[in-house]
């Protein structure tokens, strides 16, 4: 697939020179900002989010391809003191995140900001957060938004990640049955890729808790890079950073084109004070994404696969 040539500098931004992808994602908030309220109380306050954030990307951005940021916190105050490289290619988030409530499994968008805005603010690609499930009523609606989102990114110019998390397909609060989970992730890749995406971040197909056996999780994977029409990277969905490298070196070798680590990689950090954090950050933190970024070029599928660059005319500007 050729893509524009917009859309290809910007998905190099946020690629390694392998073609790969290490992405740290930071853009929590709601979940985030509950446990920092826990520890203090002005724990809660923004400010305290963001200079978690600041403390996170300042360190760690170094190992990445790319950050994955939110407006609300994160993204225009990195990007302004120089706490992400300007160097580091930025995903900007869409969506006001994950509650963090299993009563609450919605889809919102962050209020007064869109697809142009994270363009104007430099971002190399934009990210939408999205509950879906292939068969529950408001499917239809949830598929309609993303199309939506493919047609602003196209105009634009701008890569679209998009995560689809799995829920029941009544809208209940109950979690997906973990025997489920390899048919709706993998049917969810089928069904959601083909709407003008161009990155799908996903979750992994097998439920690690229940099925150790890793010959099962790397065929799931396989079905999942099948059917996918686009790469897909591997979220690490707050599972411990043994587990998710196990799971990173089979997705990769079934196909997977890298990563987007979040609380494997710095969930420790947030419970911690500054300077003891700052110390976890340099130290254990540098060296679980240095070794995620080092799996994911060596092993994972170059978006390269997938997209060619375009074929310019001489007059391709007018």
């Amino acid at each position: 697939m050729a893509m524009s040539i917009g859309k290809w500098r910007r998905l190099q931004q946020t690629a390694c020179s392998a073609a790969t992808f290490s992405v740290l994602a930071v853009d929590h908030r709601g979940p985030l900002r509950r446990a920092l309220a826990d520890e203090s109380p002005d724990g809660g306050r923004v400010e305290a989010l963001t200079a978690l954030k600041r403390d996170i990307v300042t360190q760690l951005a170094p190992e990445t391809s790319a950050v994955l940021l939110d407006p609300e916190t994160a993204a225009g105050q990195c990007v302004a003191d120089g706490s992400l490289p300007g160097g580091t290619g930025l995903l900007v988030a869409l969506d006001t995140g994950s509650t963090g409530d299993p009563l609450n499994r919605s889809t919102g968008l962050v209020e007064n900001f869109s697809v142009e805005k994270a363009v104007r603010l430099g971002a190399s690609a934009v990210k939408l957060l999205l509950y879906y499930h292939p068969e529950s009523p408001e499917a239809g609606e949830r598929e309609k938004l993303v199309r939506e989102i493919a047609r602003q990114c196209d105009r634009f110019e701008i890569p679209f990640f998009l995560e689809p998390l799995s829920c029941a397909a009544d809208g209940s609060s109950k979690p997906l049955a973990p025997e489920q989970r390899r048919t709706v992730v993998i049917e969810t890749a089928r069904r959601l890729a083909p709407l003008g995406i161009d990155i799908l971040k996903a979750e992994f197909p097998i439920d690690v808790n229940i099925e150790p056996q890793e010959r099962l999780w790397r065929e799931a994977c396989e079905e999942l890079t099948e059917v996918c029409e686009t790469p897909w990277v591997l979220l690490s969905a707050g599972v411990s950073y043994d587990v998710f490298l196990k799971q990173v070196r089979v997705a990769c070798d079934a196909g997977a084109s890298g990563v987007m680590a979040g609380r494997a990689v710095w969930k420790e950090a947030v419970t911690l004070h500054r300077h003891v954090r700052l110390a976890f950050l340099r130290g254990e933190g540098r060296d679980r994404m240095r070794r995620l970024h080092a799996l994911c070029a060596a092993l994972a599928r170059p978006f390269t696969d997938v997209y060619k660059a375009p074929d310019l005319s001489y007059d391709w500007y007018v």
